[in-house]
């Protein structure tokens, strides 16, 4: 997580922590890794990891894919890798996350209904490998449920990835490009054939609108850049929606970024200040929004977890729609 560190995810309560296999596997190299115990005494964190396969950013590269896995190049030295459903398994056992998951294809949206279906084709196969080879105890193997937006193709998805029986199942190739109203129907239809019983993971959804929905509808567990990304660039969460702490006319406010929050950056750091940070180039500003981004979401989770124990989650979720729609 750029700019914070396992002190600081300690700090904020959190739980786990999701690591890049496609990075690690270039540098230093799952072997070094795997040497030090593990991604998480690697990184100098004592909770839970999860990893993924690596395929997100490999499919962002142009690569080359056949039914039997993908080829790509290095985007530090354009070297030639191979990445196989069983070789992302093996790569992500030698990392040692506590969660791993299965090699599978993520189509860009949008795109034409028959990549979108050889999209599914192929993830379900390679799922399939994945779960063939994967053995380690103690290491949980997620399954992916892809389809597009396509509610039909998404359901379809979801049934023959849980005839696998994985320890818990994602949707992904969301959030894309798409838009929410487009996002989760599909989602929906796939939470329609995944069981309750298992973890249910939206990957790649971070912003509040997003998150309250899918909550509402079923989904337990979510992963998005979007926090530090945005706290890196100056935009903060707020119980007001996004605020851009770089604009001038915070320069003399000394009220924190969000008054509803509890968190340290919020209660030591006025706007203005930050606003200062940023303007003469000081990181410590790209870290310190940051920081208060990631509170503010895990604070947002606390808030819908609290509302479902209540009975009052469609309220909850119509008042951060009111906001952030």
């Amino acid at each position: 997580v750029k700019y914070l560190s396992a002190a600081d995810y300690e700090a904020l309560g959190v739980e786990i922590v999701l690591a890049n296999t496609y990075h690690l596997m270039l540098r230093p190299g799952a072997d070094v890794v795997a040497r030090f115990g593990g991604v998480g005494a690697f990184a100098g964190w004592s909770g839970l990891t999860l990893t993924d396969s690596g395929g997100y950013q490999v499919f962002s590269l142009e690569p080359r894919v056949d039914d039997d896995g993908v080829t790509f190049r290095s985007v530090y030295d354009g070297s030639s890798h191979r990445l196989t459903p069983e070789s992302a398994v093996h790569t992500q056992e030698l990392l040692g996350a506590d969660i791993q998951m299965v090699l599978d294809v993520c189509p860009p949206l949008p795109s034409p209904p028959e990549t979108i279906r050889l999209a599914v084709e192929r993830t379900a196969a390679w799922a399939a490998r994945a779960r063939a080879v994967h053995r380690r105890d103690g290491q949980s193997l997620f399954g992916i449920v892809q389809g597009g937006t396509d509610p039909v193709l998404r359901a379809e998805s979801a049934r023959r990835t849980v005839e696998l029986d994985f320890d818990g199942y994602a949707v992904g190739g969301l959030s894309v490009g798409e838009t929410r109203a487009e996002m989760m129907p599909a989602l929906a239809a796939a939470l329609a054939e995944l069981p309750v019983d298992r973890p249910r993971y939206l990957m790649g959804v971070g912003d509040p609108a997003s998150l309250a929905q899918a909550v509402a509808a079923g989904v337990d567990q979510f992963d998005c850049v979007m926090q530090t990304r945005l706290g890196r660039h100056g935009a903060a969460f707020t119980s007001a929606g996004r605020l851009h702490v770089k604009a001038a006319r915070h320069a003399d406010e000394d009220e924190p970024v969000d008054a509803t929050c509890s968190c340290d950056v919020c209660r030591r750091h006025s706007r203005g200040y930050l606003r200062h940070l940023f303007a003469v180039g000081e990181p410590s500003a790209s870290r310190l929004l940051s920081l208060h981004n990631v509170a503010w979401t895990l604070a947002l989770m606390e808030r819908l977890r609290a509302a479902i124990t209540a009975g009052t989650l469609d309220r909850v979720v119509d008042d951060v729609l009111a906001v952030w729609s």
